[in-house]
């Protein structure tokens, strides 16, 4: 058994990043003793019966007394709410961390509550599924996935290497990152792709030229996944739009220029333009495979089901 990274970690929140968390540190014997908080009753008593955490307590306070490591596992809206609740009960000398996709608003919100006497080092990890909640978490979630560390100002070196450690024990590559950079690298990786997403299915909701039965019974990959990814958790992801307001409005006024600029070469009839613009970005998705964020596996990476 290896030595732990930390004695005793608090989730608070026990959804997909927290459980995933719980499991992959005890795989990796990261932790001593984790503890648990969760807002909803339902969720702390799922968590109570499928063993998520070691202990689940019925106030966030509680969960956090002795601690050595607090991680944030709530919709980054939530975040200032909840630090000011357990601010009181840090223990000195603790690190403080966060899971939230925004960071440059999480540090707002959170850091002036945070006593002198913790380490405050938001991190990000860049991995999920569309599914939430206790049930959802499994210990692989980060095995070769990206985690960024965001420190602040005066963060204490020894905290954000301790925490480093703990990421990459989960399976994490780890990378450190500017708040603001980290926000526009997400609004472009993340944040307005989803909001696509969610708007192309709005859109096939609202076409009512096209039946709800043919939309599911003839869904290509390309919607199919836009589908997938318009079932992430909407509170999460309107608190993300909310938070990260200037990076994504930015990339999305970008992207309407790039869509005009397709547009005109559809109405034009401008096929060098469409060829030379989709083996460009053809090029994206083989980078993202060598970089081994993805498989080259057809149909996504999904196995077929067996008939």
């Amino acid at each position: 058994m290896s030595t732990p990274v930390y004695n005793r970690v608090a989730l608070i929140g026990l959804g997909l990043i927290a459980s995933s968390m719980f499991w992959a540190m005890k795989r990796g014997g990261l932790a001593g003793d984790v503890t648990g908080f969760a807002k909803s009753e339902a969720s702390r008593d799922t968590a109570r019966r499928i063993g998520l955490c070691d202990r689940v307590c019925d106030s966030a306070a509680e969960a956090v007394a002795d601690a050595d490591l607090v991680v944030l596992c709530v919709p980054v809206g939530a975040m200032g709410a909840v630090a000011k609740e357990i601010a009181p009960h840090l223990k000195a000398g603790a690190t403080v961390t966060d899971v939230g996709s925004v960071k440059r608003d999480v540090i707002d919100a959170v850091g002036p509550y945070l006593p002198e006497s913790v380490h405050f080092v938001p991190a990000h990890p860049l991995a999920g599924t569309e599914h939430s909640g206790p049930e959802s978490g499994f210990a692989e979630l980060f095995d070769n996935r990206w985690c960024l560390l965001v420190p602040v100002e005066g963060s204490d070196p020894e905290a954000v290497a301790q925490l480093r450690a703990l990421w990459e024990g989960m399976g994490a590559n780890v990378d450190e990152m500017d708040a603001d950079h980290h926000d526009l690298v997400l609004a472009v990786t993340s944040h307005t792709p989803h909001l696509i997403a969610y708007t192309m299915v709005g859109v096939a909701d609202d076409l009512r030229r096209v039946t709800d039965s043919e939309v599911i019974k003839y869904s290509a990959a390309g919607f199919r996944d836009f589908t997938r990814i318009a079932a992430s958790d909407p509170t999460m992801w309107r608190d993300v739009f909310l938070t990260n307001k200037d990076a994504t409005l930015e990339i999305l006024g970008r992207f309407t220029e790039e869509l005009f600029a397709l547009q005109r070469a559809i109405r034009t009839g401008d096929g060098d333009h469409l060829h030379e613009y989709f083996t460009r970005t053809r090029e994206i998705r083989r980078g993202i495979i060598e970089a081994g964020q993805d498989t080259a596996a057809p149909n996504f990476g999904r196995e077929v089901p067996k008939s």
